[in-house]
């Protein structure tokens, strides 16, 4: 891989951790501890929903992510001609 690919693919990477680390951050601090009492009016499973995201939504959240991530990274390895076939 040519260095100019090497630091776009990179570039891309970066991009997408960061996407996916915000999300989760707003999942797991927003919809946790900083909106938990809006959320508390909306139930979900008879549990308040500021409840449940502090509890296991954004450990839910989480798990989808690193799917999502893997996903991405599938994507951009075939983008890049690095596939490990």
């Amino acid at each position: 891989m040519s260095q100019i690919n090497y630091k776009l693919y990179w570039k891309k990477n970066l991009k997408y951790l960061a996407t996916l680390l915000a999300v989760w951050f707003i999942v797991s601090f927003g919809c946790g501890i900083m909106f938990a009492e809006e959320l508390n009016s909306i139930r979900l499973g008879g549990f308040k929903l500021g409840f449940w995201f502090a509890q296991q939504g954004s450990i839910f959240v989480f798990v989808i992510l690193i799917f999502v991530y893997v996903y991405l990274m599938n994507k951009l390895d075939k983008e890049f001609n690095l596939n490990e076939d």
